[in-house]
């Protein structure tokens, strides 16, 4: 009798481990990435500032003058003393008893030592802030001309010198009284200081 061979057996193959899952995206390879980008935004954001304060500090001093118990040669020499290439008027009413003062005879004056002359009225203060610094009421002065600041006329006016003052023109503003702490003129030379961070120099002439 014929033996036949015993079936051979299947062979039994392992299935190979799979693989852990991986994220559906590639991966960056390379170095972590580091803050550099955020470091480069607050650079940029930072920049504008420094630049803003840079510039304040090429620009010339911003400067202001009362004309109370002095000449009008006087205003004239320590207006070119200080090298002003701009006299701005910040009286409501450019008009004065006192010879040379008045607007178009100061005018005048100024354009004789080569500088220029702007008479923003809109700037001055209104009648009743004049009549509370000439009875020294200061604190009075200050309430009334702060609300006429808000008005557009005066904001308008503000702003226009502001971009003066910021082309580097050297400004002077001219009222009357001769110390700024009794004059409108402190106050405008505060607002220009805030707006654009240049110094104030207020100037005396020498008196009669």
């Amino acid at each position: 009798m014929v033996r036949l061979p015993a079936p051979s057996r299947p062979i039994r193959r392992e299935a190979a481990p799979a693989a852990a899952p991986g994220p559906a995206f590639s991966t960056w390879q390379g170095p972590a990435p580091t803050a550099g980008k955020n470091s480069t935004d607050s650079a940029r954001l930072d920049k504008p500032r420094a630049s803003r304060h840079s510039a304040a500090m090429s620009l010339p001093p911003f400067f202001t003058i009362g004309y109370e118990q002095v000449s009008s040669a006087a205003v004239l020499d320590t207006l070119s003393g200080a090298g002003v290439d701009l006299l701005v008027d910040v009286r409501a009413v450019a008009a004065s008893r006192r010879a040379g003062f008045s607007k178009s005879h100061l005018a005048a004056g100024v354009s004789e030592r080569g500088i220029g002359y702007l008479h923003l009225r809109g700037l001055g203060t209104p009648a009743e802030g004049r009549q509370a610094a000439r009875s020294g009421h200061y604190g009075e002065l200050r309430r009334i001309y702060d609300a006429h600041l808000a008005t557009p006329t005066a904001q308008e006016q503000l702003d226009e010198l502001t971009a003066l003052v910021k082309a580097g023109r050297r400004v002077c503003v001219l009222c009357f009284e001769r110390h700024p702490e009794h004059c409108h003129r402190q106050m405008v030379a505060d607002l220009i200081c805030e707006r654009v961070g240049v110094t104030v120099e207020h100037l005396m002439a020498p008196p009669v």
